[in-house]
């Protein structure tokens, strides 16, 4: 019998050889992780077992890549993936962490209710904390913070974390919550932007995190950026970035002059409505950008011959106001389904 699929999807894993990160499709069984080149390939590049593995995240061992998870094999062998996003890569830390459980324990992995009827007194949940944080209606309001002559963008100010955990009962007093913050900064839920929030971060101040009104933090995957006061032409081009992303992830990319199929990392985002697309595997600056306000959305048939190199199906095609053509392809049907409703629904409500 095989064993049981538990999660898959694209990761970008650091090779072992040459030490160059390359996004991969990534099988978690029960009995240990697969890796392929590609989703189509039938043989694995590579497989690591979880019999005795350990599992570090956040991994910080490379500075600047986020959302990072190591994996240690009984042989003293390290494994490096990234996450495309915050959520993506905690979801996978939980089932691996659940599977090597179950292989120490002779149990079979299944998934229980999430749904709990008591909150344990004594138990933290950084990460549902996180998600109600990040809640556009009750959560921290993401704001344009102006300091030192520059602009911070989508992020906000440490009294007014510890205000939110107060005010929402997840703390008892100010002094819990300053606990609880430097937790969500040490785990990655939460990043510092400026000058006085990096150095407490670093160790300077007393406590990582600052109760302050000058001490400015965003969430990892909100399209935080920082601009100096320039000139129009610069605002004018940052002004895509503004929008607040409503969905990201890998898909496969057609390119436009060879025609071949590349991994790309997508962040969408509304008002303004653009579709950003990065090389997972490192990089800060988009690769390019789909300006998405007025253009049409639709599934694709893979016998169609724009798209006769591709090998999958769960294929679509964004057609944008100026009649550029882009074809995109998910892994699953639920996913292509979920892409092509968020962009439509991007593309009449974004300018």
């Amino acid at each position: 019998m095989e064993p049981k699929r538990i999660r898959e999807g694209y990761l970008v894993k650091r090779g072992s050889v040459f030490n160059t990160w390359k996004p991969m499709w990534v099988v978690l069984l029960e009995d240990g992780i697969e890796f392929y080149k590609k989703k189509s390939d039938n043989s694995p590049k590579g497989m690591i077992p979880l019999k005795g593995s350990t599992l570090t995240s956040p991994c910080q061992d490379f500075g600047k890549r986020m959302f990072v998870f190591k994996i240690t094999t009984t042989k003293q062998q390290d494994h490096f993936f990234q996450a495309a996003f915050l959520e993506e890569r905690d979801a996978w830390v939980r089932d691996i962490k659940k599977a090597i459980k179950c292989i120490e324990g002779g149990q079979k992995f299944a998934r229980k209710s999430t749904r709990r009827s008591i909150r344990l007194p004594e138990t933290v949940d950084l990460g549902a904390l996180y998600l109600s944080m990040k809640d556009t209606e009750k959560g921290i309001k993401e704001l344009n913070l102006e300091k030192d002559k520059k602009i911070f963008n989508h992020c906000f100010t440490g009294n007014c974390v510890i205000d939110w955990l107060v005010s929402n009962n997840s703390v008892r007093n100010r002094q819990e919550g300053l606990m609880i913050a430097s937790s969500l900064l040490g785990e990655g839920y939460l990043q510092p932007a400026g000058e006085l929030s990096k150095n407490a971060a670093d160790g300077i101040a007393e406590n990582p995190f600052l109760d302050n009104a000058d001490a400015f933090y965003y969430f990892p995957d909100s399209g935080f950026f920082c601009e100096e006061n320039s000139s129009d032409d610069d605002v004018i081009l940052k002004e895509e970035f503004r929008g607040v992303i409503i969905k990201q992830g890998c898909l496969l990319k057609q390119g436009h002059r060879r025609k071949n199929w590349k991994v790309r990392k997508f962040v969408l985002r509304e008002d303004p409505a653009y579709l950003h697309y990065y090389d997972p595997a490192g990089g800060e600056d988009p690769l390019g950008a789909i300006h998405l306000r007025g253009c049409v959305v639709t599934s694709v048939e893979s016998s169609s011959d724009a798209v006769r190199k591709s090998e999958e199906e769960n294929l679509f095609e964004i057609i944008t106001a100026d009649e550029v053509h882009y074809f995109l392809q998910a892994a699953t049907p639920k996913e292509r389904t979920e892409w092509i409703k968020a962009i439509q629904v991007a593309s009449r409500t974004g300018k």
